[in-house]
């Protein structure tokens, strides 16, 4: 096999036969993280910006990783030459309008933008909203690729949140809007349509869980998909009737609301969702786990549903959480 060139964004090095893309790089002295340089730290992981990279180079990644071209540089012997992208992508802004602004319940507001051209995202993935003064608070996406015109994020009103205040408050319906580009690792695939689906989300981490299982229903999942959705108080509750609705026109869907404080009316299960999810499951063997909400709650669930089966490979979650002041 010939020697290949590797082009990052400042540099263009060759990649001597049966050298891995790392030992290329660092041997040109080119920063890029590593550890273990054997695949199993997952620290020297780059993007492949021009095709996909060699599949062995991706093992042990999460499919939503190899969807986006991501591969571990330690494992990769490229098979021809590769622009790779190291570290962070610059982020760019998009504006859009303000066409739509109501309440789901006293503290959570649905707020609809449209775009002139259509969008690139994935159902669960979240974007930076910048305010004219360049203050920016990230949300996530509540709506499925099908409208890929418009975004819809559910912004909970935070005591002394200045952007929070700002949207319920201030921002109307007509202004304009900087969005950032689609991102995150927290999204649905059509790639294994009979796999059974549990989604935990606490107060306004409904967003991106209820995007996944309108892209999942829309690409006709048929695995079971189990919806827990938690808050305090009932009140902190909202979509109720849509769920449920959603649960009659799909016999795979099904909705659990759930309250961790005083007693939850007919209807709705007492105590916090994660709780009552793992409860009422008793293996998570070959099942995806979806998590947004609290982090601390998030942690708590990754950890008890690996022990229930769940392979972190299938548990997905972003660094980016839902602010929260509460495990609720």
């Amino acid at each position: 096999m010939s020697p290949k060139k590797i082009t990052t964004a400042d540099h263009e090095i060759v990649c001597q036969e049966g050298e891995s893309v790392l030992d290329a790089l660092l041997r040109e002295h080119i920063d890029i993280p590593y550890s273990c340089k054997e695949g199993a730290c997952q620290s020297c992981m780059i993007r492949s910006t021009d095709g996909a990279p060699p599949t062995n180079a991706q093992k042990g990644l999460k499919d939503v990783l190899k969807h986006q071209n991501y591969f571990l540089a330690c494992l990769c012997i490229p098979h021809e030459d590769m622009h790779v992208s190291i570290g962070d992508s610059p982020v760019t802004f998009t504006d859009g309008t303000v066409t739509g602004k109501e309440l789901l319940n006293p503290e959570t507001l649905l707020l609809t933008i449209e775009f002139d051209e259509p969008l690139d995202f994935y159902a669960g993935q979240f974007v930076n909203l910048k305010r004219a003064d360049g203050l920016i608070r990230s949300y996530s996406i509540a709506n499925n690729r099908v409208h890929a015109h418009k975004l819809t994020f559910h912004i909970r009103r935070l005591a002394g949140g200045r952007f929070s205040e700002w949207a319920h408050q201030e921002l109307a319906v007509g202004d304009k809007i900087a969005v950032s580009d689609p991102q995150g690792l927290c999204y649905y695939l059509p790639n294994d349509l009979e796999q059974n689906m549990l989604l935990v989300g606490t107060g306004s981490g409904l967003a991106p869980l209820a995007g996944i299982i309108e892209e999942a229903l829309h690409h006709g999942h048929r695995g079971e998909i189990h919806l827990y959705h938690g808050s305090r108080e009932v009140d902190g509750l909202y979509w109720i009737d849509e769920m449920r609705q959603l649960a009659k026109a799909h016999p795979n869907f099904h909705y659990t609301p759930c309250v961790s404080r005083g007693d939850a009316p007919a209807g709705i299960t007492q105590g916090r969702a994660n709780e009552v999810a793992l409860a009422a499951l008793p293996s998570l063997k070959e099942w995806r786990v979806y998590l947004c909400g609290h982090p601390e709650m998030v942690n708590q669930t990754k950890r008890k549903a690996f022990l229930k089966g769940a392979s972190f490979q299938n548990i997905y979650s972003d660094a980016f959480h839902v602010a929260s002041s509460t495990l609720e």
